[in-house]
């Protein structure tokens, strides 16, 4: 196991020994997760249960097969547009779970052959630029409904919101805020940030996400009793589709067709969703192992595994499909977890809640759970990580903000698409330069390759020949080269060519 981070605590690797820090950070995890999953399912136009459906399989399922320590699954918000297009083409939501069914099938073959190495094809910057992204999205997002302005979905990271954008939002929100919202995140914020300076932090089982929600919860329940006009309403509070009891829920499942098997539009999306559900699992799953306090590394193949299994399952159960998600992640982490027991936690209380305890839940605010939210967004996105990255250069630093800007202005797999893209660029700048050398010695001119030359290394190529002097003797000199494209070397050759013409004799070395 590698060592931990400067400020970790020794990890011991006895289960026993990690529950008093895993079950507490479940429970935390876990009322962050009910709100979001219901969320995701509104958003995506999918049955609510539907959403709760992904969280428990993604929390019962995935951690018994994952090697992951701090990963926490369930369904994603950056797969909701492809979740409502999917519907609506398939015009029937049993149908769309049978999509989910093939989609995991096909991420179950996707690690079995090994396909998870493709997350390290993204460079660091772009994956610290994601993690960034999500910090500086939780805040703006989450902001409004930290003073009641529930508005926009509680689970959207998109920049469109209901009647505008994200930023239109964060504008009318003080417009409309809800004192008694407002008030409430006041007491949880300076919970979350003083817990650690008290005595009570001490105690491992008792973290201050989880004292946050208990106030904030009786808080509210004393508006109601002695501060009326205070007092929360129901809109502005967790609330589950159904009633308490193990049958309320089965009556309210929509199973697979599956008749829509044969389809060709249900095999389309079954593939969309395996693609783009397995890109963003390994790199959410990249990022989780940087904010590991002890720098565990998770195999992305088994994690692809565990992944298209819980997909098969939730599809079998009616439910969404389901990634590795960031955000409860990082709020695991920032909940004290060591081990997979704390996401499993999580789903088991998520199936427990659904089934016995709907109406307990009802009384959870809203606006602490943003709270939580928004310091979970700052531990992402701290100045101090934007100063780290500037520090490497503007090959880093570059990508890292456009990252940041492409994913706020648009959706995750688009952001970091261009964040990508503009990381290329940067890759190829630095490859373009100091390709080679020109030494100038009298009517000798020597042009000495350093490194390898690739195709997009002729413009300067052209430039330099066309710039020669007549009368001159050129050394190509290619012996340090570890690698000359064929388009370079015919370039080369072409100007050996015709250089006699202006009385240039080109002397090749090395190639």
């Amino acid at each position: 196991m590698a060592p931990p981070a400067d400020n970790a605590p020794p990890l011991d690797p006895r289960l026993r020994a990690n529950l008093k820090y895993d079950v507490p950070a479940g429970l935390v995890v876990f009322l962050v997760a009910l709100p979001l999953c219901l969320g995701i399912a509104l958003a995506s136009g999918a049955p609510l249960l539907s959403g709760i459906v992904a969280g428990v399989v993604g929390g019962l399922v995935i951690p018994l097969v994952s090697r992951s320590a701090l990963s926490v699954s369930g369904p994603a918000a950056g797969l909701a547009a492809i979740v409502v297009a999917g519907i609506a083409t398939l015009q029937s939501f049993q149908a769309f779970a049978m999509a989910v069914v093939i989609g995991g099938v096909l991420q179950l073959a996707l690690g079995l052959l090994k396909a998870g190495a493709i997350s390290h094809f993204f460079p660091s910057s772009v994956i610290k630029g994601m993690l960034a992204a999500i910090g500086v999205l939780l805040i703006l997002k989450q902001l409004p409904h930290a003073i009641g302005y529930d508005q926009d979905n509680f689970a959207s990271e998109s920049f469109q919101a209901e009647g505008g954008n994200t930023f239109t939002m964060l504008a009318q929100a003080p417009q409309a805020i809800e004192w008694g919202a407002f008030l409430i995140s006041a007491v949880c914020l300076g919970i979350l940030i003083g817990w650690e300076k008290t005595r009570f932090a001490k105690i491992s089982w008792l973290p201050a996400p989880l004292i946050a929600v208990v106030a904030a919860t009786l808080g509210n329940e004393l508006f109601k009793a002695a501060v009326p006009s205070l007092a929360l309403e129901q809109k502005h509070l967790v609330s589950l589709p159904m009633g308490d009891g193990a049958q309320s829920l089965l009556s309210v499942l929509q199973l697979p067709d599956w008749s829509a098997i044969l389809r060709p539009d249900v095999w389309v999306l079954g593939v969309t969703l395996a693609i783009v559900a397995s890109l963003e699992t390994l790199l959410n799953l990249e990022a989780v192992d940087r904010i590991d306090p002890w720098h565990r590394k998770s195999p992305p193949n088994r994690e692809l595994v565990a992944q298209g299994l819980a997909n098969m399952l939730s599809g079998f159960a009616g439910g969404l499909p389901v990634t590795s998600v960031i955000v409860r992640s990082s709020a695991n982490t920032n909940a004290g977890a060591r081990t997979r027991v704390s996401a499993f936690t999580h789903g088991a209380l998520l199936l427990l809640a659904v089934v016995f305890a709907a109406g307990l839940l009802s009384h959870i605010p809203l606006a602490c759970l943003a709270t939580i939210l928004l310091v979970t967004g700052y531990k992402l996105a701290k100045p101090k990580i934007f100063a780290e990255m500037h520090k490497l250069g503007w090959n880093h630093f570059i990508p890292f903000v456009v990252t940041i800007v492409a994913i706020v202005l648009t959706d995750l797999l688009k952001g970091i698409a261009i964040g990508l893209a503009i990381g290329v660029l940067f890759v190829l700048r630095t490859q373009m330069s100091r390709v080679f050398d020109v030494i100038h010695e009298g009517a000798r001119v020597t042009i000495r390759f350093n490194k390898a030359a690739y195709f997009f290394t002729q413009g300067k190529l052209v430039a330099l020949f066309e710039r020669l002097p007549s009368d001159t003797h050129v050394v190509v000199d290619a012996q340090n080269a570890s690698y000359i494209d064929h388009d370079v070397a015919e370039l080369i050759r072409r100007f050996q060519q015709s250089a006699p013409r202006r009385n240039i004799h080109v002397e090749i070395r090395g190639l």
